[in-house]
């Protein structure tokens, strides 16, 4: 049976608590990335995505442009959209049971941890290049 460690991403990009949403979009825009694991003294405190982001966002989208929601997106600090307290796994943890906590806790990834450590995440496009057997 495969483990998280056999599928997870190894290299996470992470946000701190106290970073803005503009940040976090700024860099979803530059790659390919839904996910941060917060940060908090090396810890993980939460977890944001995409959709929080845009859940954020969605009231100002409306109203204004380009520059008053980057503006605005700059008000906010991850920490008060973040998902707390984060939902992990470990590295040991079997694919299975790790995406069976990611259907029971209505999450897209889980923060792969050895102890406290961050070691890794693993998300649902993981889990779908192993069920397609994709590299």
């Amino acid at each position: 049976m495969k483990t998280v460690r056999e599928i997870m991403s190894a290299e996470v990009t992470t946000l701190g608590r106290n970073d803005t949403l503009q940040l976090a979009q700024d860099i979803m825009n530059l790659g390919r990335v839904r996910h941060f694991p917060v940060l908090e003294d090396g810890e993980v405190v939460g977890v944001m995505s995409q959709r929080d982001l845009y859940k954020a966002s969605l009231g100002s989208v409306m109203r204004y442009g380009e520059k008053a929601q980057r503006e605005f997106l700059d008000t906010i600090a991850v920490k008060e959209v973040m998902h707390y307290p984060p939902v992990t796994t470990t590295s040991q943890t079997s694919v299975k049971e790790a995406a069976r906590l990611m259907l029971e806790e209505k999450v897209g990834c889980l923060p792969v941890l050895d102890g406290t450590q961050l070691v890794g995440i693993v998300t649902e496009t993981d889990m779908l290049k192993l069920v397609a057997e994709i590299d």
